[in-house]
């Protein structure tokens, strides 16, 4: 079975019932040992842009959760995310942006990072990503739309630590792909992450991958 989906999802609130959709995108830094998942964290101030040409993932779920954190000023804060689980997952000519405003003597600060464009894709294993918003071409092999969270094994589970409800709403599938991949996310881990061609830079001014 194989479902497609085009469009975009906005989480101005919590939905009770999500789309079939996923993404995947990668944070600076995150390199943890193969399966050994970071407990939760408090998310920074600052959500993150990605971007990627194509998102080839297997043993994908799906679940809603909350990411408590932070605001720029210090003031907490919590987003409701939509968690996106694969158990390995390939992307294709990736960007991630993060902005920083108001920084002293310099104003908006941009942190630009790309990799996997040069014919080698980015690798992740068990990677989950809090998504806000999510715009993507996709295709599912073998979908299962309505399961309970903690029943969806084609994934690599709940993300320990995680404010999810397992009795709540999941999607799983065999396999996802995604072409011309939008998002914005709060978090980001993942048991491996290998980014071939990495290039960093920094710029003054807004400056985003989309």
């Amino acid at each position: 079975m194989e479902s497609q989906v085009r469009g975009g999802t906005r989480w101005k609130r919590f939905a009770v019932v999500m789309v079939p959709s996923v993404a995947a995108t990668a944070a600076i830094g995150v390199a943890l040992a193969q399966g050994a998942l970071a407990a939760s964290f408090s998310v920074s101030g600052q959500s993150f842009k990605v971007t990627a040409d194509k998102l080839e993932g297997t043993g994908f779920a799906q679940y809603g959760a909350i990411d408590s954190g932070y605001t720029l000023d210090g003031k907490k804060t919590a987003h409701p995310v939509a968690v996106s689980a694969f158990k390995s997952a390939e992307l294709t000519n990736m960007c991630q942006s993060v902005v920083t405003p108001n920084i002293p003597l310099l104003g908006t600060v941009s942190l630009t990072l790309k990799a996997g464009g040069g014919g080698t894709p980015v690798e992740a294993e068990n990677l989950y990503v809090d998504i806000e918003e999510l715009e993507a071409n996709a295709t599912f092999t073998n979908i299962d739309i309505g399961v309970a969270a903690k029943d969806a094994s084609k994934g690599p589970g709940i993300k320990s630590g995680d404010t999810a409800n397992p009795f709540g709403f999941a999607q799983q599938a065999e396999k996802a792909t995604l072409t011309d991949v939008k998002q914005t996310a709060w978090a980001t881990t993942a048991g491996t992450f290998k980014l071939s061609g990495l290039k960093m830079s920094l710029s003054t001014g807004t400056k985003e991958c989309y």
